[in-house]
């Protein structure tokens, strides 16, 4: 695997991604901050540092589409100008991207794009949707969950629409940090899975 997908998500213990009632004006939900309170030491050398600096070092982003209009777009950049490869249903007529976005409508092909953008370095993967259409059609390598230890009762789950097929996982690294634990997992192929 030279080019990993690499799905990147702080959660809840009890699995939300995002706190009630995530809109605009409100993109992480109430209480959803929280789940990001990690940041704060992204600048540290310890566990948070090196995952924030690794999450910087990728290539390219995958994006669902309701990520990337919660965050504004990322005014084109979401860093260092690396392509930010939309998964979207539907694109409208005149509906241009700014800055290095671009919107895909086929999994597969986004994930071929993406791969392709990135060269030798990672894809991070941003976005509920993104991750569940991705995982459905077997195009992520590894997840990092960003675990917070808190219970935020409601709002928006990370593995709401999955199918019934279980999906194995090999944890291949874990940091512990203040307030996170950093978990990287391998996603096993069907094959490797039976």
């Amino acid at each position: 695997m030279n080019t990993p997908i690499r799905l990147y998500m702080s959660m809840s213990l009890d699995g939300y991604i995002a706190g009630p009632d995530d809109r605009s004006g409100q993109e992480l939900g109430r209480n959803g901050g929280r789940l990001f309170n990690w940041l704060d030491d992204r600048e540290s050398d310890g566990p948070s540092g090196q995952v924030y600096r690794e999450a910087l070092a990728t290539g390219a982003v995958i994006s669902g589409r309701r990520t990337f209009e919660l965050a504004r777009r990322w005014q084109g950049d979401h860093h260092d100008g690396v392509p930010i490869l939309v998964l979207t249903h539907h694109v409208d007529d005149g509906d241009v991207p700014p800055g290095h976005a671009r919107f895909v409508t086929d999994v597969v092909d986004c994930a071929r794009q993406a791969r392709t953008a990135a060269g030798d370095r990672a894809v991070m993967v941003h976005g509920a949707g993104a991750a569940q259409a991705l995982l459905r059609a077997g195009q992520i390598d590894e997840m990092e969950i960003h675990l917070v230890p808190v219970l935020l009762g409601g709002g928006r789950r990370l593995f709401d629409h999955l199918s019934t097929d279980h999906i194995e996982l090999d944890l291949v690294r874990r940091l512990d940090d203040r307030a996170v634990t950093h978990l990287r997992y391998r996603v096993r192929q069907s094959e490797e899975a039976a």
